[in-house]
C-alpha cells in the first residue's frame, strides 16, 4: 500500500520486523493501491490487518491516525481470490465479451471507522484529481465487502444513497437481511438466522442444556445472541450467562469474563465473535490456563487458522462449530505462489518467505471465505453480462428499455444482480429477495494433528434445504481423535497408492473425465453409461448434451439465406413471366428457363429440411429431395445446352438436327435424366435408407445427433450422378462458348457449371473433416452456394438487359446483326 493510499485511509503500518515476511510482501504486492483498469470497476474491501490501535482522543489536539497491526494472511488470500476471479473473467471469451473488469481494493483494518474510510477511497479514488463530479454514472458499479457485519452495516449505509450494490463474503448478521434498511446488500454467506438454528439443533443433539454465551460488542454478536435465544425458546437448553468482549479491548474486562467462565458449572460456551477481537481474548485465556471448556464456534472464527497452532490446542482442542461450505477454485494455489515481493516501500530483502506463522495464506485445502469472494465477483460478472446482452425493446426498465452500456448506473446492475442465477464449480449461485444465499454449513471439529497443531475436520453438515427435522447431519465416528497417514478421499476422487509406502498411505486423484466416484475412499472410478458424462466434480453421471443443427444463430442464418434465395428465384420467375414474349426470354426455349427457375426454388427450399432435430422421415427426405431437385435443375440446363449447340450446327447447309431437339424431345431428355436419379434414390431407400444417428465417439462429452447416410455407396452415387450431369453440361457448353451473337448463353452456362463443380469439389473434404453439427451446415452451405451460382450466372445477365437496357432486348441485337 502506498503512502497516498495510507493517507486516504487514515492508516499507518509499522515497519516489518525480521519475522513479518508476509507484511513485507503484503505492502509491496498491494502497490499501488491494488488497482487495475477495465470497462467496469468493482471495489474490494478486505481486513488485511486484523486489529487496530486507536489514537489518543483527549480533544486537546488533532488526533493521529488509526494504527493497523497484525497482518491477516487469510484476508490477503481473499483479496487475491478476487483478483484471480477478475483475471479469469477477463480471459473468458464467453463471459463479458469485448468488456473487461477492473478493480480497486483497500484495507478496512477489521474496524468500522477504517472500513468507512476505505469505502470512500473506493468511491473517490486515491487523490483529489480522481474525484469526479456527481454527473452520470459512478466509476464503481459494485463492491465486494466487507468481512465483519459491523463494518458491512456502516458501508452499506454509506452506499445506500448511491444505490451501489455490495456483496459481502463474510457478514452473516441477520439484521442485514432487512431490505428496507439495506436495499443494496447481498451476500454469498448464509445469514445468521440459519446459523443460530444450526447451533440450537447441535446443542439439543448432544443434550447440552446448560451453556454460556460470549459475544462481540457489535451488531453481529447482538443479533446472533437474540436469534439463539429465540431458537431456544420452549427447549430444554438454558443460558448460564451472557458476556460481551468490548469493542476496544480491555484486559481487565476480559479477565472478568474468564472468571465467570471458570466459576460457572456450564462447560459449553458458544462464542459469536470476529477473529480480530477474539485474538487478544484467547491469549488472555491461555495465560489464565483456562481448560476443560467445550467451545462452540460461530462461522466467523471456526475456520480461523490463526488459532490452529499447537499452543492453542490445550484451550481450543475439541472446538466444534458451523463453517461456510467449502468450494473449489481451480488454480488458486498456483496463483498464490505467483506473489513476488519487490524491494521498495519499505525495503525488503527480496528473500522473504511465507513461513509457518503465515501458513494460512497457502492453505487452499478448504477454501471457504475465498470461495465466497470468488462467487461474488462472478455474480457481478454474470449480472453485467446479462445487462449488456439486453435486447432493445425487451428491457426491464421504463418503456422496456435497456441500460446504456457506456453509462451503467449501479441501480441498473442491482436489478440484474437480484435476478442472477448461474453455476460455478457445480454449485448453483443466486440470491433470494433479501439478498441472501442458499443456507448450508459444514460442521467443523478441531482435532489434534500429527504435528501437535490443530486440524479442522469436517464431521457433519447443516442444510436448510433438507427435509424438516433432518437438516443436521453428524458423522458421529468423525468426532473421535484420528491418527492417519492420508486423509480420506472425497467423492469425485480415487485412491492412488504411493510407491514404496504402506497401503494406508495414498494420494487422492481426481476421476478422469467420463468417470465418477460417489463415495469416499473409492479405490477406482466408475465409467458413466454411453449417453452420460461425469459432472464437473466427478460425483455423478449426468446426461450428455445433445447437439444438432437447431434453430440457433447458425440455423436461423442458414434459414434466412435459403428463404431469401427462394424469394429471389421466384422474383426472377415473375420477371421472366411478365416479359415472356420478349426475345431474350424466348431465345432457345423459354420453357426450359421456367423449369430451371422452379427447380432452383426447390433447391433453396430443400436446405430447410436439414435444419432441426433429425428424424427418420427428415433423414430420408433431406438427401433424396436434394438429389432429385438438383438432378432436375442440371437436366434442364443440359437440355438448354444441347439446344444452343444444335442451333449453331443447324445453320450449316443440309443440317436438320433441330428437328431432333424440339420441345417434346427436350422434355424427354429432362425426364429421363431425372428418372435415373429417382431410381438411384429408390434403390437407396429400399436397401439402406438414411436414419438418425447418435454419435458418442467423436466428442465424448456430447451426443452429436445427425443423419447417417445408411449406404455410403448410394450417397456417393447420388453425388456422382449429379457431378456427371454437371460435367457433361460443362463440356458441351464449353464447346459452344464462342458462338456468334451478342448474347451467347453457352458462355454463361460454362461459368455456372464451373462454379457448381468447384463448390461441390470443395464440399467433399469439408464434409469429411467437419465435426458435429458443422457437417450438416457444410452440406447446406454447398447447396445454397451452388444454387446461388446457377441463379446468378444464368439469369443475372438476362434480368439486367430486361430491366435496365430494354433497347437491347431485340432479336437483331441478340443475333449481333444490329448496326
Amino acid at each position: 500500500m502506498t503512502p497516498v493510499l495510507l493517507c486516504l485511509l487514515g492508516l499507518t503500518i509499522s515497519a516489518p520486523s525480521a519475522t513479518s515476511d508476509l507484511q513485507c510482501i503484503l505492502q509491496n504486492v498491494f502497490k499501488p493501491g491494488f488497482m487495475a483498469d477495465g470497462h467496469f470497476i468493482i471495489g474490494g474491501i478486505f481486513p488485511l490487518h486484523y486489529n487496530q490501535e486507536m489514537p489518543d482522543l483527549n480533544f486537546t489536539y488533532k488526533p493521529g491516525s488509526v494504527k493497523c497491526n497484525g497482518v491477516d494472511p487469510r484476508a490477503f488470500r481473499w483479496a487475491l481470490g478476487m483478483k484471480l476471479a477478475v483475471e479469469e473473467i477477463n480471459n473468458n471469451r464467453k463471459l463479458l465479451p469485448d468488456h473487461t473488469l477492473g478493480y480497486k481494493i483497500f484495507d478496512s483494518c477489521a474496524y468500522p471507522l477504517t472500513g468507512q474510510r476505505a469505502s470512500l477511497a473506493v468511491l473517490n479514488g486515491q487523490n483529489e484529481a480522481d474525484k469526479p463530479m456527481c454527473s452520470g454514472a459512478g466509476p464503481v458499479v459494485a463492491i465486494i465487502g466487507e468481512s465483519g457485519s459491523a463494518q458491512s452495516i456502516v458501508l452499506s449505509r454509506i452506499l445506500r444513497p448511491f444505490m451501489i450494490p455490495m456483496i459481502s463474503y463474510f457478514s452473516s448478521c441477520a439484521c442485514l437481511s432487512d431490505r428496507r434498511e439495506f436495499p443494496t446488500f447481498f451476500r454469498t454467506i448464509p445469514s445468521d438466522a440459519y446459523q443460530v438454528k444450526a447451533i440450537a439443533k447441535l446443542l439439543l443433539h448432544f443434550n447440552w442444556t446448560w451453556v454460556g454465551v460470549v459475544r462481540g460488542d457489535h451488531a453481529y454478536g447482538q443479533f446472533a445472541l437474540q436469534g439463539l435465544l429465540k431458537e431456544l425458546e420452549g427447549t430444554s437448553v438454558c443460558l448460564a450467562y451472557q458476556e460481551m468482549i468490548p469493542l476496544f479491548y480491555d484486559t481487565r474486562k476480559a479477565l472478568e469474563i474468564i472468571h465467570v467462565i471458570n466459576s460457572s458449572s456450564a462447560q459449553v460456551v458458544v462464542v459469536f465473535s470476529a477473529e480480530g477481537e477474539l485474538t487478544p481474548f484467547l491469549k488472555d485465556c491461555l495465560e489464565q490456563n483456562l481448560t476443560g471448556i467445550q467451545w462452540i464456534a460461530s462461522e466467523a472464527w471456526v475456520t480461523a487458522s490463526v488459532f490452529t497452532g499447537s499452543k492453542y490446542y490445550p484451550l481450543l482442542g475439541g472446538t466444534i462449530g458451523f463453517g461456510i461450505r467449502q468450494g473449489h477454485i481451480p488454480g488458486l494455489q498456483e496463483y498464490l505462489m505467483l506473489v513476488n515481493p519487490e524491494t521498495q516501500l519499505p525495503n525488503c530483502t527480496g528473500q522473504e518467505t511465507l513461513n509457518m506463522q503465515h501458513a494460512a495464506y497457502m492453505n487452499t485445502s478448504s477454501t471457504r471465505i475465498t470461495y465466497n469472494v470468488y462467487k461474488g465477483v462472478y455474480a457481478i460478472a454474470h449480472s453485467l453480462h446479462n445487462l449488456i446482452s439486453c435486447n432493445p425493446g425487451n428491457g426491464p426498465f421504463i418503456n422496456s428499455t435497456c441500460a446504456d452500456v457506456t453509462k451503467i448506473y449501479s441501480w441498473q446492475l442491482q436489478h440484474y444482480l437480484q435476478e442472477v442465477s448461474f453455476t460455478i464449480s457445480g454449485e448453483r449461485v443466486n440470491f433470494d429477495l433479501k439478498g441472501d444465499s442458499i443456507p448450508s454449513y459444514d460442521l467443523i471439529n478441531w482435532q489434534r494433528g500429527t504435528a501437535g497443531n490443530i486440524e479442522l475436520v469436517k464431521v457433519g453438515m447443516y442444510d436448510e434445504a433438507r427435509e424438516a427435522g433432518s437438516e443436521l447431519l453428524i458423522y458421529e465416528t468423525a468426532l473421535l481423535p484420528v491418527s492417519i497417514c492420508s486423509d480420506s478421499c472425497p467423492s469425485g476422487f480415487r485412491k492412488a497408492v504411493r510407491n514404496g509406502e504402506p497401503l494406508c498411505c495414498f494420494d487422492c486423484v481426481p476421476c478422469d473425465s467420463g468417470k465418477i466416484s460417489n463415495q469416499t475412499d473409492s479405490i477406482d472410478c466408475m465409467a458413466c453409461p454411453e449417453n452420460y458424462w461425469s459432472s464437473d466434480d466427478g460425483t455423478a453421471c449426468i446426461p450428455k448434451v445433445v447437439e444438432f443443427l437447431s434453430h440457433d444463430s447458425m440455423g436461423v442464418t442458414l434459414t434466412v439465406i435459403a428463404v431469401v434465395g427462394a424469394c429471389v428465384t421466384l422474383t426472377v420467375f415473375t420477371v421472366f413471366l411478365y416479359h415472356r414474349k420478349t426475345p431474350i426470354v424466348r431465345i432457345n426455349n423459354s420453357e426450359l428457363s421456367f423449369f430451371i427457375l422452379l427447380s432452383l426454388t426447390l433447391c433453396f427450399l430443400c436446405a430447410l429440411i436439414f435444419i432441426g432435430e433429425p428424424t427418420s422421415w427428415s433423414c430420408m427426405l433431406r438427401h433424396t429431395a436434394f438429389s432429385i431437385t438438383f438432378s432436375l435443375c442440371i437436366s434442364c440446363i443440359l437440355g438448354k445446352t444441347l439446344v444452343v449447340l444444335a442451333a449453331f450446327t443447324a445453320t450449316q447447309p443440309g443440317n436438320n438436327v433441330m428437328k431432333w431437339l424440339g420441345p417434346v424431345q427436350q422434355r424427354i431428355i429432362i425426364f429421363s435424366c431425372t428418372l435415373v436419379q429417382m431410381l438411384i434414390c429408390t434403390a437407396w431407400l429400399i436397401s439402406s435408407p438414411p436414419f438418425p444417428y447418435r454419435n458418442t465417439q467423436y466428442q465424448h462429452s456430447k451426443v452429436i445427433l445427425d443423419c447417417s447416410v445408411g449406404s455410403d455407396l448410394a450417397f456417393w452415387c447420388v453425388l456422382g450422378y449429379i457431378g456427371l450431369l454437371a460435367g457433361l453440361c460443362f463440356v458441351l457448353a464449353f464447346l459452344a462458348r464462342k458462338l456468334p451473337g451478342n448474347f451467347n448463353e453457352a458462355k454463361y452456362i460454362t461459368f455456372s457449371m464451373l462454379i457448381f463443380c468447384a463448390v461441390w469439389l470443395a464440399f467433399v473434404p469439408a464434409y469429411v473433416s467437419s465435426p458435429g453439427k458443422f457437417t450438416t451446415a457444410v452440406e447446406i452451405f454447398a447447396i445454397l452456394a451452388s444454387s446461388f451460382g446457377l441463379l446468378v450466372c444464368l439469369f443475372a445477365p438476362k434480368c439486367y438487359i430486361i430491366l435496365f437496357h430494354p433497347e437491347k432486348n431485340t432479336k437483331q441485337h441478340l443475333m449481333g446483326k444490329d448496326k
